[in-house]
């Protein structure tokens, strides 16, 4: 769910669903979740109103967790062989690391190296964590749910690219060659950092 980043309508509406959650979850008295639920539902005809996406896209999108709202967790795989970074081809055709939403019952570590797998077909070890970004830092546009993105510098065991649903190709690229980039993904400046981190011999974990 996209948005522009300088609206103040975009953080109440996400204050208030956060809001509504946590009541919803702890709450006891039947008539306060209620309310809990029409705030919530105010938040998500707020952001349909604004974005102009159908409100049971948005009430899928934001208001489909339970529990205390927290960040979702997004991997990407840093795999960098002769001084070259490894992309792979999105179907919109511009590029990005080997990487994706952590899934719920994987650590960091064990996404990272399925990620790395079937988006680029290659067996990796994970050697490092370069950094962990808060997104909307970084990347635009902004979304309406916070991101934490983590950064894991990788070596490539053994494997090569094959076919799939999420990608048509990778290749190795230099820092002064890169394609055109998925930006809201990974920016020219986020693949600079995995370099930098390749090439110091004693790199300290970078954490927003």
């Amino acid at each position: 769910m996209q948005m522009n980043p300088k609206e103040s309508w975009l953080d109440w509406a996400i204050e208030l669903q956060s809001l509504a959650q946590v009541g919803l979850f702890y709450g006891k008295d039947p008539f306060d979740k209620e309310r809990y639920e029409r705030i919530r539902e105010i938040a998500a005809e707020m952001i349909s109103k604004q974005s102009e996406l159908p409100l049971e896209k948005v009430r899928n999108l934001f208001c489909n967790e339970v529990g205390y709202q927290t960040p979702k967790l997004d991997c990407r795989a840093a795999i960098i062989k002769e001084d070259k970074i490894l992309l792979v081809k999105e179907n919109d055709g511009s590029w990005a690391l080997p990487g994706g939403w952590v899934d719920a019952n994987l650590s960091v570590h064990d996404n990272v190296i399925k990620e790395a797998k079937e988006e680029a077909g290659l067996d990796v070890v994970c050697d490092l964590v370069i950094a962990v970004q808060d997104r909307e830092k970084h990347n635009l546009p902004r979304y309406a749910y916070k991101i934490c993105k983590v950064f894991v510098l990788c070596t490539a065991v053994v494997g090569t690219f094959e076919d799939n649903i999420e990608t048509t190709d990778s290749g190795y690229f230099g820092l002064d060659e890169l394609p055109n980039l998925a930006t809201e993904k990974n920016t020219g400046e986020q693949i600079s950092m995995c370099f930098d981190a390749y090439r110091s011999e004693n790199w300290k974990t970078i954490i927003d």
